[in-house]
């Protein structure tokens, strides 16, 4: 049975308005690349997108306890490293995943996390 894993890719914030085609084009490549590999290992990737850069971004703090939601725009931290996209992915084995993930691009880290199964509730 196979398992599903959410794949956050954290590195080097880039913008898609300011970065090159030459640029994009690579990275495009590299993404491609890494959905081929995915395949081939007889996984699948589910879904997953880039993510605008953190300026458009805004966090909520829900209400609690009677007081209202607060809504803070960003920047939201000081930090040279962002999520800056993710991919979903159905795997066999979380040693499956983890061989997947190393081959993700990004300049940073993949954070992996396995998703929990709702189909039942």
């Amino acid at each position: 049975m196979s398992d599903q894993y959410l794949l956050l890719i954290v590195g080097t914030e880039w913008d898609p308005a300011t970065t090159s085609e030459e640029d994009f084009a690579t990275e495009m490549q590299a993404h491609g690349a890494f959905s081929a590999a995915v395949a081939e290992a007889g996984a699948k990737i589910l879904g997953g997108e880039a993510l605008q850069p953190t300026s458009t971004g805004f966090r909520v703090t829900p209400s609690r306890d009677g007081k209202p939601a607060v809504y803070t725009n960003a920047p939201l931290a000081e930090t040279t490293e962002v999520l800056g996209g993710y991919y979903v992915i159905e795997a066999d084995s979380l040693d499956q995943v983890k061989e997947l993930a190393a081959l993700c691009p990004t300049d940073g880290y993949i954070e992996v996390r396995p998703i929990v199964d709702m189909s039942g509730m």
